[in-house]
């Protein structure tokens, strides 16, 4: 792909899906475009926004498709053990320190895609503190994963290979393949719309997972997000990564590592 063709594109998809493609590694990018525009069987670029314009279905598709979703209940369960043993306890019992009203953790999914990750610590939070009010914050640019987090699946046997069998019977309903979550555990997440290069991040909290997601992204737009999220966590409060990825001198942003893909609010 042409340099002067893809800047085009970018600045389509700013103006037509409120996306910014600057934030996202070139490379990686101009390949899911062209493989892309062949499966739309557009003869080019300008014939397709033509359609992207005046079809908002396309335009829904488009963009769900450059907001790259890959997830899994319990994805790397090294990860997960590690904060159910090591972060949340901590987490929980600093919690207990205030209002007594509010002794629920705080927590924020970032990027939280088809729901699989609110959902694996809605499940967490009912395995290790069921009787406080926790608040599970999930959000997304990706209007198709939204629409299938809000409602608990369908989620494939893959997806869901990780969960338990008591876990399989306590937060999944009873038919399946394909599988959904009881109503019970939807009630546990707030899922919404969120832009996480144009919109306000959320204060306070004592957990952000964000995993896989920056992997895709440029170092600039890193250095950005990274900084946010320390600015959204309170002090002590902890940063959750993809098992991939590592922030090089996290100190930078105002972070100590803490154990692998877990980093903390100085």
């Amino acid at each position: 792909m042409e340099l002067e063709i893809y800047q085009e594109i970018k600045r389509n998809v700013r103006r037509l899906l409120e996306l910014d493609l600057d934030h996202y590694k070139d490379e990686q990018m101009r390949r899911r475009l062209d493989s892309w525009l062949a499966r739309s069987g557009a003869p080019d670029w300008k014939t397709y926004f033509d359609r992207v314009r005046i079809d908002e279905r396309e335009r829904n598709r488009f963009r769900d498709y450059l907001t790259i979703n890959v997830s899994a209940f319990f994805r790397d369960p090294e990860r997960w053990k590690s904060l159910a043993e090591l972060v949340l306890p901590r987490l929980i019992k600093e919690a207990m320190g205030r209002d007594p009203l509010e002794n629920g953790l705080r927590i924020w999914s970032a990027g939280c895609s088809i729901g699989a990750e609110p959902y694996t610590l809605a499940i967490l939070l009912d395995e290790l503190a069921p009787h406080r009010r926790h608040s599970i914050l999930a959000t997304d640019y990706d209007l198709g994963a939204l629409s299938k987090a809000r409602q608990g699946g369908p989620y494939t046997a893959e997806e869901i290979q990780n969960l338990s069998a008591a876990q399989r019977s306590a937060y999944l309903q009873p038919a399946g393949p394909p599988f959904y979550v009881t109503p019970n555990l939807i009630k546990k997440i707030n899922f919404q719309e969120h832009n996480l290069f144009a919109d306000p991040f959320p204060r306070g909290m004592d957990l952000i997972v964000c995993r896989n997601v920056v992997i895709y992204f440029t170092t600039a737009a890193k250095d950005r997000l990274y900084q946010a999220f320390h600015d959204a966590l309170r002090p002590g409060g902890v940063l959750f990564v993809g098992a991939t990825e590592i922030i090089p001198h996290p100190q930078t942003y105002g972070l100590r590592n803490v154990g692998i893909s877990f980093y903390e609010r100085i």
